[in-house]
């Protein structure tokens, strides 16, 4: 069962309401829902792949401003968990040394994936007809199903426990939903590309 109290005095920490806290929010909602809308738009379009001149040039533009976004949530998270107090008994090398290691196992599995996929895998290149040649199973994807996004969860969970952050830890929350609502729509999109080629090499 839940401590509702000590949920309460946990996030009694909080301050909600604050300009940082928002735009760490904001910018972890906004990330997800941004690269969606502009790859499902390129997957019907194709605008981007025309006016970059091709499917590769447009899909590292679009990783680049990505990987732009993620470095302003990372800052926007870090502001906000300086900007509010820390959890006293938190704030102890046992904390520390476990937020570095769950920080490091996050680590491991972007690098991982990211080294797995490749730079059109990791960033939707399969909405820009950049398809692989077969579903990936290699570590990370063996041991857990979406590693690119519980690693990068797993990342900022240990940055909070690193800062004694309640803060940090109510936005890695919001990272979280975030994420899971980015799987629920990205998952069956992407099973639906890949069974239309299938179908498409089938009628061949």
């Amino acid at each position: 069962q839940v401590d509702v109290a000590a949920m309460a005095r946990l996030f009694g920490y909080v301050d909600v309401t604050d300009t940082g806290f928002i735009m760490a929010v904001l910018s972890i909602a906004f990330n997800p829902f941004f690269w969606n809308v502009v790859a499902r738009w390129e997957h019907k379009t194709r605008v981007l792949s025309r006016g970059f001149g091709s499917a590769h040039a447009a899909c590292y533009c679009l990783g680049a401003v990505i990987l732009l976004l993620n470095c302003v949530r990372s800052h926007c998270f870090t502001e906000a968990m300086k900007s509010q107090p820390k959890l006293e008994f938190w704030d102890c090398h046992w904390t520390y040394y476990s937020g570095l290691a769950i920080s490091a196992v996050g680590t491991l599995f972007v690098i991982s994936s990211f080294l797995a996929l490749g730079f059109t895998g990791t960033f939707l290149g399969d909405y820009f007809g950049i398809l692989m040649e077969a579903k990936v199973t290699s570590f990370p994807f063996s041991v857990l199903d979406n590693p690119m996004y519980w690693g990068s969860t797993a990342i900022y969970l240990g940055w909070a426990l690193m800062h004694a952050s309640p803060a940090g830890l109510l936005l890695t929350a919001v990272v979280a939903i975030s994420y899971t609502i980015a799987m629920l729509y990205e998952g069956p999109f992407t099973e639906e590309i890949y069974r239309q080629k299938q179908k498409g090499v089938k009628n061949k």
